[in-house]
């Protein structure tokens, strides 16, 4: 069944915002059989020789086409993401058809499934981010570039510091319209997450802005899409949806100027049972809201 919700107002729950916002019900046939398309899980690619099983393949229009987790190991025995098999390594294809590889050493893994094609440094090719997990120190974001057809570590975040301590990205963009990409992860998503921004700076990522309170993952799930980007206010930074620590609450997030302000906050329906999505349904030019909970998928039209 599709259900589109109608909310009356969501105020802003920061003292400082003033700006309300409506959440109207959007409940055409049209727009639900979109919304659910959308949700439904694609066709599952063949995966290369050599891959993690369960690795989603990443493509691009750059100079990387295809981008995918290799090297299958049981060597850290986490199993955050439903079994204890992680990445020993990553592939790339190159627009010419060459692979380009990485290999870790026996110290790490990529304790991911979804290698990410981002631009990070504004100089028009993709870089790959992946989440990086030491045996003895914990996940660590990590930003992969393509040098002379080979893959290479290009910059990292501090890792959290202690072992089976986890992060799962958001996803990057100027989310405080300084000018300069950020990337944003939630550390440790299932005991009190923190939603962490990065800007990569030389050989390392940096913390940048913060926030407690959030989680975009649940415990042995292989779903990782728990959160979208979108400018929800129209000011022309990238802002979040995102749950909550206990994934009870969604939330409509800004750190535009540097500063953290709610636009809203909803409880759920009921358990999460799809990725949340942020895109144009209506063509109106402002992001829906789309996601499936308590069996039904629900559609969020945002005005302000």
């Amino acid at each position: 069944m599709v259900r589109s919700i109608l909310v009356a107002i969501a105020i802003l729950t920061q003292p400082m915002a003033a700006t309300a916002f409506e959440i109207k019900t959007l409940s055409s046939p049209e727009m639900s059989a979109k919304a659910t398309a959308l949700l439904a899980a694609p066709p599952r690619a063949v995966v290369p020789a050599g891959a993690l099983p369960d690795t989603e393949i990443a493509t691009g229009s750059g100079h990387i086409r295809k981008v995918w987790l290799t090297d299958p190991t049981d060597r850290y025995g986490h199993g955050v993401l439903g079994d204890a098999i992680e990445a020993g390594g990553i592939a790339a294809e190159l627009t010419d058809g060459t692979i380009a590889r990485l290999k870790l050493d026996t110290r790490s893994v990529f304790e991911d499934r979804v290698p990410r094609l981002i631009d990070m440094n504004g100089d028009g090719g993709d870089e790959i981010l992946v989440v990086r997990s030491y045996l003895d120190a914990g996940a660590a974001l990590s930003v992969i570039e393509e040098r002379g057809g080979k893959l290479t570590i290009a910059a990292m975040a501090r890792p959290i510091g202690i072992p089976n301590r986890w992060l799962n990205p958001v996803g990057a963009a100027d989310f405080d319209g300084d000018g300069r990409m950020e990337a944003a992860v939630v550390i440790t998503p299932h005991i009190g997450g923190t939603l962490q921004l990065y800007e990569w700076r030389g050989d390392k990522l940096i913390e940048d802005h913060a926030k407690h309170g959030f989680s975009n993952h649940a415990m042995g799930s292989r779903q990782l899409g728990l959160s979208a980007m979108a400018d929800l206010n129209g000011d022309g930074v990238t802002d979040i949806v995102i749950p909550d620590a206990g994934r009870g609450e969604l939330i409509g997030l800004t750190f535009a100027g540097g500063t953290y302000k709610e636009f809203f906050r909803r409880r759920l329906e009921g358990r999460l049972g799809s990725a949340i999505m942020a895109t144009d349904l209506t063509g109106n030019g402002r992001a829906e809201i789309i996601y499936r909970a308590g069996g039904d998928v629900i559609v969020l039209g945002i005005t302000r």
